[in-house]
């Protein structure tokens, strides 16, 4: 291929502080750049494996860590695309290069005389005077290639290839048919009869959504969950509310080409056969292997602990909003699409307010303003916008982070607004992670370049952007994801950031939903749009009252998917997974008011790609955690207790997975925690 086809905007980053020229790249630029830097990825590794000297940690696991940057750069950006900012050509090249890049790896995974090096390493590990962090790398190398099929005969290597090639392709699939699904259907309305019980701020935002669709109807729903869930909580329409509500649980299961029952079929089959090759007995054990649970018996007994006290209280939930209907002179069960909208009338009842009546309070802007002080007070950061850098989108913000000497420790962009070129969801992700070798271009380490995606429903021009409670969690929820990549402090770029356990990775980001309520925060940022004055003191103590309402039928929707997640894992391959998602709901006695937050044909977590597969428990693992975490400053008396946050910064946010994740928690805390400390959080336990 001619080098002029490559275009080395995609490789060679010399915007701003090193950012990326988003401006420079072209969507026709990445399918021969793929290429070009496969190709050079492919050549550093077989210079490693063929090195005649005998391998040491320096020319054998640093040259690996170093390997495949221009790969990197590539892939940070594609994917990044492929997420974010989705298109035709886009989603055409990711089913080429999923399964391409599964290739890719799993030739390296099987490179018998690059593991011959490492094995040799990991035999004599005792005696090569290594850090615990070098440890750590050792390790993670090692035990990746054991998982690629290192230690299989050369048959069973081809097989694993080939499934896991499969399984790449498969995963893109799905990913790309809930997208289909969630942007070619929308709900349109018009007249006053369709918008009642309708607030201001879900018009505005259907609006919106209209516009961008560039349809007639005035207003559209659409499956954005920042318009679907306000609708559902706030339509007076239940026909429409049951209209809307059956098109968003059946994303991946309409039928035709976007339909992913077959694709979940396929997929657990290949995973069960995976873990099979590999020598386990099923495919969670091989996921649970590396992490804190470490088996799903402990993950099952924590769930189902927890699902007991959570079930009971949904079931009083229930009973007080069939109350509620009975109430308005209506004989209808409390159905999916009934339980939003009623409990926000029996929230409006106990606590003497309503989302409507909080969210003028809750402005985008002033909520990234609390997360930017929030970590200025605990970890002596400060977040400094930065104007005319053009990102990947216009929506897209810049900020420096930097210490509390002024230093740049890292780069931060805010993506914030829903948009139907985005798959739906909240995340956290990297176009540079953090570390410190000597690169060959003379510089020594680099700093992490962080990114997070939301999917707020964006105002009209010249309005405020204003969010729910839990959007504004969820705020603070991927900016503590931030933080853990943004305050990294290693060496190698292995163990850099959320480089750490799936069921530790959570931890930071749900601990750091904590300080959004935090009375002086909230009373600091959560001023009124119009007139700027802060919330009633009356107001925001309710909504502290308020912080375990529901808390059954959230906890219900959580750990009823992550109960099924398990049982596909742990069973293998099934016939007709719906019937075994039916069964295991059925055997823990499923409200029939309530779903899965994520029902199977649309559970991206675990079937588009392999990250939460088996794992999706690792949100309420980490949440045991994260309440007895922050109990650790609750103790102090002071939120912000400065000798706290200094024990927080060091052991979690800023030392990645270079140690074992129990004993950074135990660094932190002294002792690991108890679900008590969860139940307790949640309401459902004294």
């Amino acid at each position: 291929m001619p080098s002029s086809a490559f275009n080395t905007a995609l490789v060679d980053w010399n915007g701003l502080h090193n950012l990326p020229r988003f401006d420079a790249v072209a969507d026709s630029d990445f399918a021969p750049a793929f290429d070009v830097v496969l190709e050079r990825h492919e050549r550093e590794i077989d210079a490693i494996a063929e090195n005649s000297e005998a391998p040491t940690f320096a020319n054998t696991i640093i040259a690996l860590e170093l390997a495949g940057d221009d790969l990197s750069r590539v892939s940070a950006l594609f994917w990044n695309k492929a997420g974010a900012d989705s298109n035709d050509t886009i989603r055409a090249l990711e089913r080429e290069v999923a399964p391409k890049m599964s290739r890719h790896y799993s030739k390296i995974g099987m490179n018998a005389a690059l593991f011959q090096r490492i094995d040799a390493l990991w035999e004599e590990k005792e005696n090569l005077g290594l850090t615990t962090e070098e440890n750590r790398v050792l390790e993670r190398h090692w035990k990746g290639f054991v998982k690629s099929g290192a230690k299989l005969a050369k048959d069973q290597q081809e097989r694993l290839a080939a499934v896991n090639e499969k399984l790449a392709s498969l995963g893109a699939s799905f990913g790309q048919n809930v997208l289909g699904d969630e942007t070619t259907w929308y709900l349109p309305l018009a007249g006053e009869d369709d918008l009642a019980g309708l607030p201001a701020f879900v018009r505005e935002a259907m609006g919106s959504a209209a516009r961008e669709r560039g349809v007639d109807s005035p207003y559209v729903v659409t499956l954005s969950r920042s318009i679907i869930e306000p609708f559902l909580t706030f339509s007076d329409r239940r026909d429409l509310r049951e209209q809307a509500f059956r098109a968003w649980a059946a994303r991946g299961q309409n039928g035709g080409d976007t339909d992913n029952r077959a694709i979940v079929t396929e997929t657990l089959a290949l995973r069960a056969e995976k873990a099979r090759l590999l020598g386990y007995q099923n495919y969670a054990e091989l996921k649970l292997d590396n992490t804190m649970a470490k088996t799903p018996e402990a993950v099952n007994d924590l769930l189902m602990r927890v699902w007991e006290k959570a079930v009971a209280r949904a079931r009083d939930e229930e009973k007080a909003l069939a109350e509620l209907i009975v109430g308005e002179g209506r004989n209808h069960e409390v159905m999916p699409w009934d339980w939003r909208h009623y409990a926000e009338k029996r929230r409006t009842h106990l606590f003497d307010f309503s989302e409507g009546e909080l969210k003028p309070y809750l402005q985008l802007e002033k909520i990234i303003e609390a997360c930017f002080e929030v970590a200025r007070r605990l970890f002596g950061i400060r977040a400094v916008p930065v104007k005319d850098v053009v990102a990947y989108h216009p929506d897209v913000r810049v900020f420096e982070i930097r210490d509390a000497s002024g230093k740049l420790i890292a780069m931060f962009l805010g993506d914030y607004f829903a948009r139907a070129s985005k798959r739906s969801g909240a995340w956290m992700s990297a176009f540079q992670t953090q570390h410190k070798l000597a690169l060959k271009n003379g510089a020594v380490g680099e700093i992490p370049i962080i990114y997070n995606v939301c999917n707020f429903a964006k105002p009209e021009a010249g309005k405020p952007a204003l969010l729910s409670l839990d959007d504004a969690r969820t705020l603070f929820h991927e900016f503590g994801h931030a933080l853990h990549g943004m305050l990294s402090d290693v060496t190698y770029p292995t163990v850099s950031g959320t480089g750490v356990s799936r069921d530790f990775v959570e931890l930071p980001s749900q601990l750091y939903e904590h300080w959004l309520t935090v009375p002086e925060i909230l009373k600091a940022y959560a001023v009124h749009y119009q007139t700027g004055q802060p919330m009633p003191q009356a107001l925001l103590d309710k909504v502290l009252a308020s912080r375990t309402f529901n808390s059954g039928f959230s906890t219900v929707e959580f750990t009823s998917s992550a109960l099924v997640d398990m049982a596909f894992h742990t069973r293998g391959a099934v016939s007709d997974p719906m019937a075994v998602q039916a069964e295991v709901l059925s055997g823990i006695g499923m409200p029939q008011s309530i779903v899965m937050r994520h029902a199977t044909p649309h559970f991206q977590h675990v079937f588009a790609g392999d990250g939460y597969s088996a794992g999706y428990y690792s949100y309420m693992w980490s949440e045991v955690l994260d309440a007895d975490a922050f109990s650790a400053f609750e103790e102090t008396g002071n939120a912000f207790d400065p000798a706290m946050a200094k024990r927080l910064k060091d052991n979690i946010y800023s030392v990645g997975g270079s140690i074992d994740p129990e004993d950074a928690y135990k660094a932190f805390r002294g002792k690991l925690p108890s679900p008590q400390a969860l139940l307790i959080k949640k309401g459902l336990a004294a």
